[in-house]
């Protein structure tokens, strides 16, 4: 059975408030404990549940269990070992931030903030490899920077510390808040000619996880070859969620580079804009340890991020 315990806005003191006040005590934290479910969490399908189990420490400090499937849709296919793909661990991250919401009393009106940042850090040699069915991950979370108006969150920041066996092996921070805007900028008329790299060269597994395409003069745009990604871009989204904007970044570092997946040590998006699901403009620039990357719509920036890649 999957189960959360929360509280109606994550701690009971030293919030901030939208009167004034910035450390005055609030009324003493409501503890749920529900039924932690798919459906709940606004997930497409039951595979697509990463969060196990979830439960309050302290006022602003969670323990979980995740368990990462082998046969993840980012996973490779492999008959031997295989490396989970570094965006489970922050589809993890914003699994458990939802969970948060949804272990509110009923009645409760919620917060319907969305990521718009977000930092991954990834330790390779204590990295998990599953060789079975499913990987046992244990988190460690805390929730910061929360501020409210009239009682309801607008925005916060989670950072969880994920464990294999007792080990440290990867972090994610992210940042949520309310959407900045539902309208998505007007493109103009899809290019002709786009070319979708070989899934191998932008370190995706297969080629419905390639997220871009080179246009006629050789720029790199999103064009999804899975519109309707399971996890990417579930529903089939007028405009790109944050782990999507990550991954389309991710993969045209490593595709201008050279670089292979297993190079990554670390991932950094924001948004600051809607990006279209097609015809956004990325442009990577090469920097010591890594690459940075840019989003832009209609001529203006979206989304900014940066890979960084370990090499001997």
């Amino acid at each position: 059975m999957h189960e959360v315990a929360t509280d109606q806005a994550f701690d009971a003191r030293g919030r901030r408030h939208d009167d004034g006040v910035g450390d005055r005590p609030a009324p003493e934290p409501v503890i749920r404990q529900v039924p932690l479910t798919w459906r709940g969490l606004g997930l497409d399908t039951m595979a697509s549940l990463l969060v196990e189990s979830f439960a309050r420490l302290g006022s602003r400090c969670f323990a979980a269990r995740c368990q990462w499937p082998r046969l993840h849709p980012l996973n490779e296919r492999a008959l031997g070992a295989v490396t989970h793909h570094p965006l489970i661990m922050a589809e993890s991250a914003r699994q458990l931030a939802l969970a948060l919401e949804y272990g509110r009393p009923p009645g409760t009106v919620r917060a319907r903030l969305e990521p718009v940042s977000v930092r991954l850090g990834l330790r390779l040699r204590s990295w998990p490899v599953e060789r079975g069915g499913a990987t046992d991950v244990d988190v460690r979370m805390s929730v910061s920077d929360l501020v409210t108006v009239a009682g309801r969150p607008v925005s916060h920041r989670v950072t969880a510390e994920f464990l294999h066996t007792g080990k440290s092996f990867g972090s994610c921070t992210m940042r949520f808040a309310r959407p900045a805007g539902s309208a998505v900028p007007v493109e103009g008329a899809p290019l002709p000619g786009l070319l979708h790299p070989p899934a191998a060269a932008v370190g995706a597994t297969a080629d419905g996880d390639v997220m871009l395409a080179r246009g006629p003069r050789g720029r790199l745009v999103t064009a999804p070859r899975d519109p309707g990604h399971p996890v990417l871009l579930a529903g089939r989204p007028a405009r790109m969620p944050l782990l999507a904007v990550l991954e389309a970044g991710r993969q045209a570092v490593l595709l201008e580079s050279g670089m292979t997946a297993a190079a990554v040590i670390g991932l950094r998006a924001d948004v600051c804009a809607p990006v279209p699901s097609r015809g956004a403009l990325i442009e990577t620039s090469a920097e010591p340890g890594g690459s940075r990357f840019l989003v832009t719509a209609s001529g203006r920036p979206a989304a900014t991020g940066a890979v960084t890649l370990w090499s001997k």
